[in-house]
């Protein structure tokens, strides 16, 4: 038997520059794939869906997880379209099924997606990776977006780096710096303004944490059951950062938090999409305890660590560096999956999250899914497979 976890890659289509066959080439199994050519809140054809499982099975992958079937900012706050929008999501669920592909990730950020402050944030051995500032995101929140109130979310200090940050950017580097934030939706350009962020914002003036808590609530009751009934499952990714961020609240930052989502709906189709990088993020993640905690709900992982800083940053560690204890998450995630597997279960399937720009990659343009460079993936592919190995070896599994 198999008791290696299933290996994926992500893909973002035939636009991505990362072809299928490097993929497979690099070891992986299977593609983690979405329709971002399809806007936020409508449904998803079964003749869109299957045309694009067709090329992934004719270069001899599996298409294993939808990453991501989005939720709209109407869904988020219960606006005007709100049920159209859910009506979609549930119809795209059910096709998704028919045509065999039931594992599907969904977030629930606030206006923007993950957020960096760097996307090519040079190491010391050359090599580039994405990065948070605390400061540099209080400079865009004060200097650019002028979001009311946002200098007494920042320490003293925080502020006056993050002033000597701004005053030291030209103009063109400023507007850099404002699109590098914005408009880095997973797979897709949205051609966002600062006006258009300022809008989405103000959709959530009345929005408390208590009220963000209760419209994903809503949505799950109504999305999951389908789920369910479909043969399907819907894994919520964490947030990116765990944290609060743009005044908004941030639901799926902890193991508080993911506790209360599962116990919105109690099924096993609600489950949470284990990403050890998000999570690791933050200072008051303990992630081999989260797993523990949540285990029975874990089926799809994204591998990957950050590197801590004491002034609050952070940035993308090596896959088997950084603040994640990988060794310990790693083996845990086999030893369940063994359970799994000898009572006639499924394989847990992971990939290699964001990767480090490198050797070739660093003199190609840069690509417009900052972090899915190839080479830095596929070495995390290799190292997360060969501590598998090690780790299945020492268990007495193979």
């Amino acid at each position: 038997m198999n008791y290696f976890l299933e290996s994926g890659f992500r893909w973002y289509g035939p636009r991505d520059p990362v072809s299928l066959e490097y993929i497979r080439q690099a070891g992986a199994e299977s593609v983690f794939n979405s329709l971002h050519e399809i806007p936020y809140g409508e449904v998803w054809p079964e003749v869109e869906i299957l045309k694009r499982k067709k090329i992934i099975e004719d270069a001899g992958l599996r298409w294993s997880v939808v990453e991501s079937l989005p939720v709209s900012e109407a869904v988020k706050t219960r606006s005007k379209d709100c049920a159209k929008h859910i009506g979609a999501y549930k119809d795209s669920i059910a096709n998704l099924a028919k045509c065999g592909i039931k594992k599907i990730i969904y977030n629930f950020m606030p206006v923007l997606d993950w957020i960096r402050t760097d996307l090519h944030y040079r190491l010391p051995d050359g090599s580039t990776c994405l990065r948070f500032d605390p400061a540099q995101f209080a400079a865009f929140e004060i200097y650019i977006l002028k979001r009311k109130g946002a200098e007494n979310d920042y320490a003293p200090e925080v502020l006056e780096r993050a002033k000597a940050f701004y005053d030291s950017l030209p103009e063109e580097g400023r507007k850099k710096f404002e699109r590098d934030i914005i408009d880095v939706f997973p797979g897709c350009k949205m051609g966002l303004e600062i006006g258009d962020v300022r809008n989405m914002l103000a959709a959530y003036k009345d929005i408390s944490a208590e009220g963000l808590r209760e419209n994903l609530k809503m949505f799950l009751k109504e999305v999951v059951p389908v789920a369910q009934e479909c043969g399907a499952s819907l894994s919520i990714h964490p947030d990116d950062p765990p944290f609060d961020v743009l005044g908004l609240p941030r639901i799926a930052s902890s193991l508080e938090g993911l506790k209360f989502i599962v116990s919105c709906v109690d099924s096993p189709a609600n489950e949470v999409n284990l990403c050890t990088g998000s999570l690791s993020a933050g200072a008051h993640n303990n992630i081999p305890e989260i797993l523990e905690a949540l285990k029975d709900r874990v089926e799809i992982v994204h591998l990957r660590s950050t590197m801590r800083m004491l002034d609050g940053s952070f940035f993308e560690a090596g896959h088997i560096e950084g603040s994640v204890p990988m060794y310990d998450v790693v083996r845990r995630l086999l030893e369940i999956q063994k359970e799994r597997l000898d009572k006639g279960g499924e394989r847990i399937i992971f990939r290699p999250d964001h990767g480090r720009d490198m050797a070739d990659d660093l003199s190609k343009p840069p690509t417009e899914n900052p972090g899915y460079s190839y080479i830095g993936r596929m070495k995390g592919l290799a190292e997360l497979r060969g501590l598998q190995l090690g780790i299945l070896k020492n268990l007495g599994y193979i």
